[in-house]
């Protein structure tokens, strides 16, 4: 028995539930090796995932952002049984499902098939009021301001 019940952090946490679906999501096996893929930084805050899809086309692939969540998904038209005759079949043409759990403030910027490699680029886009800022500090005993009043014999 491999399974954890995370029942009991429902109970005593409000907002905390997108981590225990995490945790959750980690027991589930991977969706397996089809199709093969690389995730690689391109550059300081640029990221580049690369799929593997050969002989899937344009029109047979689909890209979606939802949350945090990018989910590629491939499907091929369905062949007529007596079209082809195959000798020998090692080309995969089933469809498939890939999905990522995409970090705080990284936006997908673009994709582009070529030479049956698909490239999705990713980019870490962090809006100027989340970014880390110096806070000088005030006061000091050079200027500090006098307090003016009578003085109590």
């Amino acid at each position: 028995m491999r399974t954890l019940d995370f029942a009991p952090l429902y109970r005593g946490a409000v907002g905390f539930d997108r981590i225990v679906n995490m945790f959750e999501n980690m027991e589930r096996p991977d969706e397996g090796g089809y199709p093969p893929y690389n995730i690689e930084k391109a550059g300081e805050d640029a990221y580049r995932i690369t799929l593997a899809v050969a002989g899937f086309g344009d029109s047979d692939l689909s890209i979606e952002v939802k949350e945090d969540q990018l989910t590629i998904a491939g499907a091929l038209a369905e062949q007529k049984e007596g079209e082809r005759a195959y000798l020998h079949r090692g080309i995969a043409s089933r469809g498939f499902r890939r999905v990522w759990r995409l970090a705080d403030h990284v936006e997908v910027v673009g994709a582009k098939l070529e030479h049956g490699l698909l490239h999705v680029d990713l980019e870490r886009r962090v809006p100027e009021a989340k970014k880390a800022r110096r806070i000088e500090i005030a006061g000091g005993t050079a200027e500090a301001p006098a307090i003016e009043g009578e003085t109590v014999n």
